[in-house]
Formats: structure tokens, C-alpha cells, sequence
């Protein structure tokens, strides 16, 4: 899985690297509010369906994805960006490698993964039942297509990084010096072998350094790469070797699927899947008239209204997301693919940052709007990456005293007795955050963000003046738009805990622009080949996140748990890390109606 952006639900809710979605709701439909919490333990919930009875042959399962936007419709791995695409394209669109509870690449999937680290080479073999949903085999030609797509100067997505230009032979290719990446090989129609530069422990990682996905080539054949992105093959009729395949899509709303007939792992057992974007306001009645079998990026915060909804079950896990507050402290150049870090920018005192996250109380957050399915957060590596997550890094918790010494020290005071503080020149200081639209926490939350900086004396105010609908906030970030200086985001970070594809200095995911020698140092030891050793790495990734954690150019506000209301009918369904299999291959029901 690759890093995702996550959308606002409540907060943000949902979502790569992208590489997340939205969706919220303070209030039931009685009127009845969520003030009075009941807090849950996400350990007690189950990760598979316990479903007993006989299933029955074919029938068509109903999936909802919360969000209270439109999905864009970019259904090719390489071209997604966000995790409204990456929840529609589960079924279809499956990743060439399988992965552990440590989410680290192991056989048994779609392709195999070997890695060198002596030779600096990693080798790719494709399974030989590996076909695509036209019957086409998925060759190594596929394999190499899509480093081409992403590696070429008229790519238009977000996946050129660190990632690819550490393939030999990838920078001249992407230049126009060659037309060929001299690093990647054709061993046989099976099997790829690439050279890199380097190689790091997190190459094992899924999402971690190997491109762990394929492109049908002659699915593309005429088409320029700069004409992709809009073309049939990824909006329209998309190509995959999932076990689902698209067979309906309208656009922004939902996706119909039907088997794939020539899916390794066997023939799928519904006969269709029905995909359908919900508002978060609308699907606590849409579970309660037993409208959908699933419920993907259920919200947390109206949690109390469907737990107990009848006919179905919850399950429920910890999600390799965090939400946060990030300062804009400089621009991106297109042009040379890395950050342009501006010490002079309005937010560059890590004090008047530091203080920002002081003034916050996410522990209260998270129990009142969240039912205890968020909690504070310390770093910017979750604690679903176990014993890589720094316990030893307290981060920000409520300290008002400190948050206005702070700005004291730092020389922001209030000049002109009005109650809101100057900048260090004495000049008026606003600082414009920007947050976005969906479900009805998301207001309430962010006015409270605005309030509790307001009482340190901080002026200030909506980016535009209101809360921003989802993919707008997104294009503004990319965009670097003058008008934020702060904002409130959330990152999938999918199975590699490597923090270097969001905040490095050549990562376009680098939304705040932070770059520093320290924090370039600091990335790089966690991605090295010394790292290969645990005891290292552990060290690597702990001191990264007590730096990231004193600079506060990104401060981790929520951690996240997850849940989805299944229909009792429901069958042979896991949403567990470490499954053998993909879900939706296995997926079955046991009635005809729920």
C-alpha cells in the first residue's frame, strides 16, 4: 500500500504514496448529540466476520464508502492520489507483493521479491497464472511500463520520488538522455531485475522503496503519457489482475464490479459488487434500513448511533493513519523536484509552532468526538508500526503556561493591547489555516483549533474564510497557496514506516516544505544499509522522531482506530493486516437479502 492523503471526516477522516478519505457526523438522526462518550477498546474487536452459515451461490454485495465529496476516478496505482480512489479500487487493483503482520513483502502473492543488498539488486517474479482481466499474461513488460510511465518527464501523477531516481539509470532516463532505464532488466517474460544505487531495509517494506505495481502496456499502446491520466484505461475501463474487475463506473459516484475471470486465485464468489460514495451525514440510516453490506471509512465520532445497529457486526483495528497540524514553511520547485525551504516564512519559529501544538488538548479530542477511537498523538511514526513507534517521545499535550512563555520568549507580544500578539517586528500577525469540509465534527473542530490559539493570543483565521471541501484543500497544499500558513491534514502511511516519501527534501508529499541537513541526515540513516540491522534502525527511527518532534514543522494530533459495520449475512470476509489472500477474492453471503 502506498501513502495516502486522507480526507476530513469529523476532522479529516478518510486518506499514497499518495497515498485519505472523509467522513463524520456529530449528531443522530433523532437529534440526540455524541458529547456523552462511551470509549472502546479496539482490542477487543474482531478482524474477521464470524459468519457460520452455508453460502449461497452468486448474489451481489453492497459496499458504501463514506465521504462527503466526489472521488476523482484515477483507478491505476500509478495514477491515484487519494484514498477515496484507493478504497474504490480494492477489489480490482491488487498489489504484486504479499506482506506480513510487520507489513514486510513475503511469498505468495502475484509476484515474488528478491532482495540483494550486496548487489544492490531487487528481482521481481511474476507468477506464471498471472493474467490480466482481458486474458492478456502480465509480463515483465508490464513491469517495466510502469517505472517507464512514472519515470517519464511528461508523468503527470505524484509517484516520482526517492524511490525511483535511487533505480541506475532512472535520472538520465527521466532527463530524455536515454530512452531506456540501463538499472532495469528483462531476465525472462517473468522476470524483472533492477539495479539500484542503494539498498535499505525498508525495500522489504511494502510501499517501502520497490514499485510494487504493474501497468498493462498494450492497454496504453498510442497513448501518450501525457494524455494517461485522463485516458479510458485508468477513468474508464481500467485493466487489472484483481480478483474484481470494473464493469460500470459513474463518475464521482460509484463503481459496479463483476468477476475476473482469469484471477489466480480463483474464481470470485459474488456475482457483482456495488460500490456506492455515501454522505457521512446519510449512512447511520442507510445501516439502520440494511442498505449496504459494508460500510468502508465509517467515521469514529458517530460511533454510539450504529455500534449497536441490528443485523450487523463491527470489526475493528488500528489504522496506519495520524492526523496533524502542518505549517507551510516554503514552496516546491517543479522544476528541480525538491522543496524550497523559506527560513524567513511567517511560520519559520519552531517556538510559534511549538506553542501552537501546546494549546491543543487532543487527549479531550479524541474522547469526546472520537468515543476513544483517537487518542493524543506523540510522533510521526503510529504505534501500528510496533516497537519502530519512539514511546520515549511525549510530543504536545495541553500546556498553556508553556504555549504563552514560549511565544513570550520568542518575542511575540501583544504591542497594541487588543489581546492578540505582533510578530517580532511588532507588526500585525494573522495566521490563515485552512481545514477541511465533511460531516458535522468538522466544524465544531476546527472552530475549537481557532480557539484555543486565540487564547494565546494567536490571531487566527480561516484560509478562504470557511472550511474547504476536500479535493480544493488538496490542490491548494499541492499548489503552496499563499493564503494558508497552517492546516490541518491527515496521512495514510501505508506498510513502510520510512517517514522519507512524506518528508523528505525531494518528496512532492512534503507539503509543509520543511528541509533541513539535520532532517536529510536523520532520513537517510533510517533508509541505509546499516539499518539493516534492527538495533539500528530502531535508533535511526527514534532519533528522527525526537527531531521531528523539537522542530514541529508537522505536530501528530490523533492517532486512529478503525471500524466496519459488516452485514450478519456476510461471509469469509478478513480485515486483517496479515491476510494470505485478498478479501474481496474470498467474500461471500450466506441469504439473499440482509
Amino acid at each position: 500500500m502506498k501513502k495516502n492523503i486522507f480526507g476530513m471526516v469529523t476532522l479529516l477522516s478518510v486518506l499514497a504514496l499518495a497515498a485519505c478519505g472523509g467522513n463524520s457526523g456529530g449528531t443522530d438522526s433523532s437529534g440526540g448529540s455524541n458529547s456523552a462518550t462511551e470509549t472502546e477498546d479496539i482490542s477487543s474487536m474482531p478482524v474477521e466476520v464470524k459468519n457460520d452459515a452455508e453460502a449461497i451461490k452468486g448474489g451481489t454485495l453492497d459496499v458504501a464508502v463514506v465521504m462527503d465529496t466526489q472521488f476523482q476516478g484515477l483507478f491505476q496505482t500509478e495514477f491515484y492520489q487519494d484514498n477515496y480512489d484507493s478504497q474504490f479500487m480494492q477489489p480490482s487493483n491488487e498489489s504484486l507483493f504479499l506482506t506480513d503482520a510487520d507489513f514486510r513483502i513475503v511469498d505468495g502473492g502475484a509476484a515474488n521479491l528478491k532482495l540483494d543488498e550486496d548487489n544492490n539488486t531487487a528481482t521481481i517474479t511474476l507468477r506464471d497464472n498471472l493474467k490480466w482481466s482481458d486474458g492478456e499474461d502480465v509480463t515483465a513488460d508490464d513491469v517495466i511500463f510502469s517505472y517507464e510511465v512514472i519515470g517519464n518527464k511528461d508523468y503527470t501523477g505524484i509517484r516520482y520520488d526517492n524511490n525511483f531516481t535511487n533505480i541506475v539509470g532512472m535520472e538520465d532516463y527521466h532527463d530524455g538522455k536515454s530512452d531506456t532505464i540501463s538499472g532495469i532488466t528483462k531476465e525472462s517474460d517473468k522476470v524483472v531485475k533492477i539495479q539500484y544505487k542503494e539498498v535499505h531495509p525498508g525495500m522489504m517494506q511494502a510501499g517501502g522503496g520497490i514499485w510494487s505495481s504493474a501497468l498493462p502496456k498494450h492497454a496504453f499502446e498510442g497513448i501518450a503519457v501525457k494524455d494517461m491520466e485522463s485516458s479510458d484505461p485508468v477513468r474508464k475501463t481500467p485493466i487489472v489482475f484483481g480478483p474484481y474487475v470494473m464493469s460500470n463506473i459513474v463518475a464521482g459516484e460509484s463503481v459496479e464490479y463483476v468477476p475476473n475471470e482469469y484471477y489466480y486465485g480463483g474464481k470470485p464468489k459474488m456475482d457483482k459488487l456495488s460500490f456506492k460514495a455515501v454522505p457521512a451525514a446519510s449512512i447511520v440510516e442507510g445501516l439502520k434500513a440494511k442498505q449496504y453490506d459494508l460500510a468502508l471509512s465509517m467515521p469514529t465520532d458517530t460511533y454510539p448511533t450504529y455500534k449497536d445497529a441490528d443485523g450487523y457486526q463491527i470489526l475493528g483495528r488500528p489504522e496506519q493513519a495520524y492526523t496533524y497540524i502542518g505549517f507551510k514553511l516554503g514552496t516546491w520547485d517543479d522544476k528541480e523536484g525538491k522543496v524550497n525551504y523559506n527560513p524567513e516564512s511567517k511560520m519559520a519559529d519552531k517556538s510559534l509552532r511549538q506553542a501552537m501544538g501546546y494549546a491543543l488538548d487532543n487527549d479531550a479530542v479524541g474522547s469526546r468526538f472520537y468515543n476513544g477511537l483517537r487518542s493524543n498523538a506523540t510522533t510521526l511514526i503510529p504505534p501500528v508500526f510496533g516497537t519502530l513507534h519512539d514511546t520515549e517521545v511525549k510530543g504536545y499535550t495541553q500546556d498553556i503556561d508553556k504555549a504563552n512563555k514560549l511565544l513570550d520568549d520568542a518575542g511575540y507580544k501583544d504591542v497594541d493591547g487588543d489581546g492578540m500578539r505582533e510578530d517580532k517586528n511588532g507588526e500585525k500577525l494573522t495566521i490563515n489555516f485552512a481545514s477541511m469540509s465533511g460531516g458535522e465534527t468538522a466544524q465544531p473542530l476546527a472552530d475549537y483549533y481557532i480557539q484555543q490559539w486565540n487564547e494565546i493570543g494567536l490571531d487566527v483565521k480561516y484560509t478562504t474564510g470557511r472550511l474547504i471541501d476536500f479535493q480544493a484543500f488538496y490542490d491548494k497544499l499541492k499548489n503552496d497557496d499563499p493564503e494558508i500558513d497552517v492546516y490541518q491534514g491527515a496521512w495514510g502511511t501505508g506498510s513502510d514506516p520510512s517517514p522519507t516519501g512524506l518528508y523528505g527534501p525531494n518528496s512532492a508529499f512534503n507539503y509543509t516544505r520543511f528541509e533541513s541537513d539535520e532532517n536529510t541526515k536523520l532520513l537517510e540513516a533510517i533508509d541505509s544499509k546499516e539499518s539493516f540491522d534492527e538495533a539500528k534502525r530502531k535508533e535511526a527511527f527514534d532519533a528522527w522522531q525526537e527531531y521531528a518532534a523539537d522542530e514541529a514543522f508537522v505536530i501528530p494530533s490523533l492517532y486512529r482506530n478503525q471500524v466496519l459495520p459488516v452485514s450478519n449475512r456476510v461471509k469469509d470476509f478478513t480485515w486483517a493486516y496479515d491476510a494470505d489472500h485478498n478479501p474481496w477474492a474470498t467474500v461471500s453471503v450466506t441469504a439473499e437479502s440482509r
